[in-house]
């Protein structure tokens, strides 16, 4: 009687186990496939632009030589992990294991060292260099906490990863995406930063002869007659964003575009204004680099007056919250 009864149970567990093992797909795995928490074992594609060849990290890993390379080592541990979260955010935010696109330029990888593709990133041996031997010890340690305190932490805005971009210095008013890439993200708003003001990039100036401005911006635009005419022909401002910045400027008879206009002269941002010398003319900027989203300095700024990571990350990215990539 007892093998019956036993033979009876098995049956009936045969009879549910088999169909939902037949709707799974087979799947005996105890649990969907995805990183713990701790992040062991998840690692990224990275295209190593100065050594043209792609190379598997972990991802923690690769978030140290990020942070390593885009943020200044002596910076407040607190910037450092909002560094951290950050670069972590924009890193995943590719990565194809999360739904990400990967690289455009490098299809095998995930993301791009070049600064221009993606964020930079340095190994051990650049950094020895970037800080000298006696430092590197110092500041690796102090950048590995900083990732390793926030460790999986990425900023989200409705369930979705951000595009968590940064610069080095606002000069005082961060920038509207939609200004610059006609692109409106509802986390990344022009918003006042007054903490960058220490930074050595604040201010800035280029000098060039009419001749070198002439072949800068290309002869169409008639820089050398412009000049002959007078001061007034020579450069004029048609637009400003919100923020101050010169979004549209005509610089002898052509206009172009203040982006543009950065990216020929090499200027530190699109926040300039100008002035002649003699036959010099100088362009004076304030703030370094496009101005949306994080100011780097003004992160330092925040957390030298006492303010945490968690803090600095939700007022540059307004309306976002954090979250752990690797699960709840």
């Amino acid at each position: 009687m007892r093998w019956i009864i036993s033979g009876i149970v098995l049956l009936g567990l045969l009879l549910i186990v088999i169909p939902a093992l037949m709707v799974r797909g087979w799947d005996f795995r105890s649990s969907p496939s995805r990183p713990a928490k701790t992040g062991d074992g998840v690692m990224i594609t990275v295209y190593l632009h100065d050594q043209g060849k792609s190379m598997d990290m972990n991802l923690e890993e690769y978030v140290k030589g990020v942070v390593a390379a885009e943020m200044p080592a002596e910076f407040d541990l607190e910037a450092l992990k909002a560094q951290a979260v950050a670069g972590r955010t924009y890193a995943a935010r590719h990565m194809r294991m999360y739904g990400g696109a990967g690289s455009p330029q490098h299809p095998e990888a995930d993301i791009s060292t070049d600064p221009r593709e993606g964020q930079a990133w340095l190994g051990e041996q650049a950094l020895k260099k970037k800080w000298g031997t006696l430092n590197y010890h110092r500041y690796w340690s102090k950048i590995s906490r900083a990732v390793e305190e926030t460790g999986g932490m990425v900023l989200t805005y409705k369930g979705e990863m951000i595009n968590a971009l940064f610069h080095s210095t606002s000069g005082g008013q961060t920038e509207d995406p939609g200004e610059i890439w006609g692109q409106q993200i509802p986390y990344l708003k022009s918003i006042p930063c007054p903490w960058d003001q220490k930074s050595p990039r604040y201010k800035g100036e280029r000098e060039f002869s009419i001749g070198e401005l002439a072949d800068l911006v290309g002869p169409e635009a008639g820089v050398v007659t412009a000049a002959q005419n007078g001061s007034n022909e020579l450069v004029n401002v048609v637009e400003k964003t919100a923020s101050g910045r010169v979004k549209k400027v005509r610089i002898g008879s052509k206009i172009f575009e203040g982006t543009a206009v950065r990216e020929k002269l090499g200027l530190y941002s699109t926040n300039f204004t100008w002035r002649l010398d003699g036959d010099k003319i100088i362009f004076a900027t304030t703030g370094y680099g496009h101005g949306v989203g994080m100011s780097q300095y003004g992160a330092n700024g925040m957390a030298k007056e006492g303010k945490g990571y968690k803090e600095i990350l939700l007022y540059f990215y307004q309306g976002t919250e954090l979250a752990n990539v690797y699960g709840s």
